[in-house]
């Protein structure tokens, strides 16, 4: 089963359980872990990574790019959201990577103050699904002031194991 398959059964189980259980947020967003350019926290997150001199990471590079391909129509450059959806750089400071995943994959409809919100599912789109970890990377940083509206101007070279990992994902079925 394809990897983003199993994810986005994972996720869809996610939503039955209380909110209360993932109401952590983004957490410590500081890598401790690096898996062939793929950073994680102390919790093993996807999370980003950025030099001193403002160097980031490629996935957080990658998910710029994803994000303003196929999120900022809706919510806006760099997440900082528009009047038909919500800033996702604030949204990521509260939600955590399960929620933030769940929400993506299956949608969600917000009602309230006499307006209805829908972000619709993506979980059969592979230019999200794909690259969701990348997309929630770069948002993280977004949320954490740790990388500037626009394109970050350097990044790290593009991982073998992006390629490999793209590929896999595009084939499936």
């Amino acid at each position: 089963m394809p990897n983003f398959v199993c994810r986005a059964l994972l996720a869809g189980s996610m939503l039955i359980l209380p909110v209360a259980v993932f109401a952590d947020g983004s957490g410590d967003p500081k890598p401790v872990k690096n898996d062939d350019g793929k950073y994680m926290d102390a919790k093993g997150t996807p999370t980003y990574k950025v030099g001193p001199d403002g160097t980031v990471d490629w996935y957080t590079y990658s998910g710029f790019r994803r994000y303003h391909s196929e999120c900022h129509v809706c919510h806006g450059p760099d997440g900082e959201g528009s009047s038909y959806a919500p800033a996702l750089a604030n949204s990521l400071k509260t939600l955590s990577y399960e929620e933030f995943y769940g929400i993506v994959v299956g949608g969600r409809q917000n009602t309230g103050g006499g307006k209805e919100n829908v972000m619709p599912a993506f979980g059969d789109n592979k230019n999200v699904m794909c690259y969701l970890d990348d997309i929630y990377v770069y948002l993280r940083a977004r949320a954490n002031d740790a990388v500037p509206r626009g394109r970050p101007a350097k990044h790290e070279d593009k991982p073998a194991a992006f390629d490999k990992a793209e590929e896999n994902c595009m084939k499936a079925s």
